[in-house]
């Protein structure tokens, strides 16, 4: 169960998911989930994650994650986050399994929060 306003999920870009695939179930033992060709999942450590597709224009190509908040009420989160100066750069939108939003702290860090509810 996911803990509120716990980090819960990262995200890591690849520019290859195929080769991330192998690549993580051939030294950890990792399974993947593929949703769609642009995103697949893992749930195989103590820390759950996915890899996205990336091309060369993504800011965060070079390995930077995205690390992805749990909440228990997405709208008192947003609210919380603007209010302290976060500024939301993704709206919430929906996926499967949820729906969540992107912002940037003050000193301009990406982060997601997420919601099943």
């Amino acid at each position: 169960m996911s803990e509120h306003h716990g980090i819960d999920y990262v995200e890591f870009p690849a520019r290859d998911l195929d080769k991330a695939k192998s690549f993580f179930s051939q030294v950890f033992g990792w399974h993947f989930t593929d949703f769609g060709d642009e995103y697949t999942a893992f749930n195989h450590s103590s820390l759950k994650g996915g890899f996205y597709k990336a091309d060369k224009e993504d800011r965060t190509q070079n390995g930077g994650a995205l690390v992805v908040i749990y909440s228990q009420d997405l709208a008192e989160t947003q609210q919380a986050v603007e209010a302290a100066g976060g500024e939301i750069i993704v709206p919430v939108f929906e996926f499967p399994g949820g729906q969540r939003f992107h912002f940037t702290d003050l000193n301009g860090n990406e982060w997601a929060v997420w919601s099943d509810k």
